[in-house]
Order: C-alpha cells, then structure tokens, then sequence
C-alpha cells in the first residue's frame, strides 16, 4: 500500500473572508474553525471562520439530513470542512457589519476533520474583547488556541508580510541570496557539552549546557 493510498488530504476551493456576491451560485469546499453555533426557526446556522475571516453557513433537516446532525453537534472550534454552494442571504438576515454579510453557504456535505472533547479554557472570538485579560500562563498552556485570536492572527500576518517586503526587497533589489547557515558550517550537535550552566534548584552545583 503506498503513502498516497493512506493520506487522506482535505483541499478547499476558497477561503472563507473572501466570498462576496459576485460568488452566488458557486459550489465552494471551505475548511475552518465553528466560531459561532445557534439554531432559529429550524435552521442551523454556523460562523466558520479561517484566517482571511468568517462566513455564515446554513443547514436544513429536509434538504441534506446528514450535514444538518454533523452541524448540530458541532461545537465551538470544531475544525470542519463545509461543501456546498454560495447563495444570497436572504434581506431579513444581511449584515453589513460582515465582510461577507450579504452570502451564505447552504451545506450539503459537512465532515469533521478535529473535535473538541473538553471545556474550551477561554473563547477564541471574544478573548480579545474580555473585560478581564486572558492570564498569560493559559494562554501558553493552549497555545493552539490562543494562536487563532484575531489579534494574533493579525500580528502573524503582519510580521508575514514585513519578511516578505525585506525579502524580496534584498532580492529583487540587491541581489542577495538567502543561505540557511547550518550548510556554511560543520554540524556540531554534541557542542552543548563544552560548558556548564549552574543549576538554580542546587546550590554550588552545574550540569553540561
């Protein structure tokens, strides 16, 4: 059995921030995190979001049966993949405050790719708003979490783009080309052991660094 036949890769068509009106009547593949979860009137809806922004999806009972259970047991910050196709919300529910408030993604196949079996320790959309800070020790202890609040997503991008800028500037500019160092020099991996670091739990006492 080759690799290929055991991987199982999920690709997406789109991103979720990007999809406007121009985009009705696409049939779209989105993967993302459930960033908000409710149900009115019969419907199901959902926010999924990634890092280029959030969408609403959609479910009926009626229409796809399965996609509508698999939404109804999501819970926040489900990782899903949603399929199915773009459609313009009706006017009773557009939100100008969205990017993309004026569309909706009526799911036809909706598929778990990472649940969430515990308590989450802070809300991930809202954790940038709180009253009361997130303790700096929680958030490095869910790490994985804390790295998809807005705020840090937003300096994630931003410091992509500023390497990207100086990269391509010394390149494009002035030539430079950018060598990983460990290929300049001879790999030293046993080199840790050339000096000792004092020990702070044992007083007149150092071990190897």
């Amino acid at each position: 059995m080759s690799i290929k036949d055991t991987l199982e890769w999920v690709s997406r068509t789109g991103l979720c921030g990007e999809l406007s009106e121009r985009d009705v009547g696409k049939r779209v593949r989105l993967c993302g995190w459930v960033a908000l979860h409710r149900i009115h009137g019969g419907l199901t809806f959902l926010n999924l979001r990634d890092h280029s922004g959030i969408v609403q999806v959609t479910t009926l009972p009626e229409e796809f049966p399965d996609a509508h259970s698999i939404v109804n047991d999501s819970r926040l910050e489900y990782v899903i993949t949603v399929e199915g196709v773009v459609r313009a919300r009706p006017s009773e529910s557009l939100n100008k405050k969205m990017k993309t408030g004026m569309v909706e993604v009526a799911a036809e196949h909706v598929q778990v790719l990472n649940a969430v079996k515990s308590k989450l320790p802070f809300l991930v959309t809202t954790a940038d708003d709180a009253k009361d800070p997130i303790k700096e020790e929680i958030r490095l202890r869910y790490r994985c979490l804390d790295l998809r609040r807005p705020q840090m997503n937003s300096n994630i991008m931003l410091r992509h783009r500023v390497v990207k800028l100086i990269r391509r500037y010394l390149e494009d500019i002035h030539g430079f080309v950018e060598i990983e160092t460990p290929i300049l020099s001879r790999s030293t991996p046993e080199g840790a052991r050339d000096y000792l670091v004092p020990s702070r739990d044992s007083d007149s006492k150092m071990f190897p660094g």
